[in-house]
């Protein structure tokens, strides 16, 4: 049986110099090659393969995002390849995960090909995507969550410290952002808004309303799956049935 193989490399001379290499192993398939993390992403929902080179730094989506993305149910063997610093290579060495150093020489790359092929035929995965998982959650970059924001109000730009917004209610293509007592208004969209805020502070609530999960003082869960949060300031919002569990469920740590 074939070993499926997916390429995963930004560099049109790295994708050809690893299919190169795989044309003297004639137990391996090329059943891919992706040129960014999106691409690969989608290859590995849209089909199954055994063994996957996937590059770590890539433009957009790195190797790190790729595998957070498309989930260990769906992750084949993987080989690492990265220029990646000796400090970091400790990383990989210590989950016994396989990695190609750029540059690399032909060696080194049959040497990667053995050991995986011993791996599939060994059966680890199970074992493997726990590992992927512990590298992943060590090295994946903490995407960077803005702390503050900037509205117009009467001719002049207020500073707003995002931690101190109580909610942001979308008002066709406004935003209204409340801070205690005062209302702001920015124009865009509160799904667009919803990415750069840290999702362990604010919860949509509604298709409409984002909380601040440090300013909710009750959660009342009603009959019919919908709710009520009440904030410090008395206010009181409705919950969608869709977010009321999931809402519960994030709040149960902080009650």
């Amino acid at each position: 049986m074939k070993i499926r193989t997916l390429i995963v490399d930004d560099e049109a001379l790295g994708r050809s110099r690893l299919r190169h290499l795989l044309k003297s192993e004639s137990d391996f398939e090329i059943v891919g090659e992706c040129a960014n993390g999106h691409e690969a992403v989608a290859a590995l929902h849209g089909f199954h393969a055994d063994l996957m080179f996937l590059d770590v730094q890539m433009p957009e989506m790195n190797g790190f995002e790729v595998l957070a993305h498309a989930g260990t149910g769906r992750m084949p063997v993987v080989i690492f390849v990265t220029a990646y610093d000796q400090f970091a290579l400790k990383a990989f060495e210590a989950q016994a995960l396989d990695y190609l150093l750029k540059p690399f020489d032909d060696d080194r790359f049959y040497q990667c090909v053995r050991r995986a092929r011993a791996q599939l035929a060994r059966e680890e995965s199970r074992e493997m995507n726990e590992r992927l998982l512990s590298l992943v959650k060590g090295l994946a970059p903490q995407k960077a969550w803005i702390t503050r924001m900037a509205v117009k109000a009467d001719g002049r730009m207020v500073f707003l410290s995002v931690p101190e917004i109580d909610r942001v209610e979308a008002v066709g293509n406004y935003l209204k952002i409340h801070v205690g007592p005062e209302t702001h208004l920015l124009r865009g969209r509160l799904s667009e808004l919803e990415k750069q805020l840290d999702p362990n502070q604010f919860f949509r609530i509604h298709r409409s309303t984002l909380v601040n999960l440090d300013r909710v003082k009750e959660f009342h869960p009603l009959f019919k799956g919908d709710g009520v949060v009440v904030l410090k300031d008395g206010t009181r919002l409705d919950v969608s049935r869709n977010c009321s569990q999931r809402l519960q469920k994030q709040l149960e740590p902080q009650l």
